[in-house]
């Protein structure tokens, strides 16, 4: 595996909630910074969300207050907890380190939030 994998996205109705998750590259380490981002259509890939560890933990404007992003290193896999989850965050969701790497793009993974 030389990409991030995502997973756990799909369709929900407005205010409901989605868990992401994805398993990184065997390269990344427990020092490495590691993000969230989506692109919506027509629309760039935005961050949204990174951690380093526990602490050390940044959210965009647009998520705060709603997404939790969590990381377990034993597993190398980052989640993503999406809550009270509105039609704008409709968007493929992806992992990539902080500051990206353009190497390490994945498929990402669809969430709609659609009635």
């Amino acid at each position: 595996q030389v990409t991030f994998v995502e997973s756990g996205g799909g369709l929900v109705q407005p205010g409901g909630s989605l868990r992401l998750s994805c398993v990184a590259p065997g390269s990344i380490r427990s020092t490495h910074i590691v993000a969230w981002y989506r692109q919506a259509p027509g629309k760039e890939r935005d961050l949204i969300a990174h951690i380093l560890r526990g602490s050390n933990i940044y959210y965009a404007e647009t998520v705060k207050g709603r997404f939790t992003i969590s990381r377990d290193n034993a597993k190398n896999t980052t989640y993503l907890q999406m809550n009270s989850l509105k039609p704008e965050d409709t968007a493929v969701y992806y992992c990539n380190r902080f500051p990206w790497w353009n190497e390490y793009w994945g498929q990402g993974t669809q969430v709609t939030v659609s009635s």
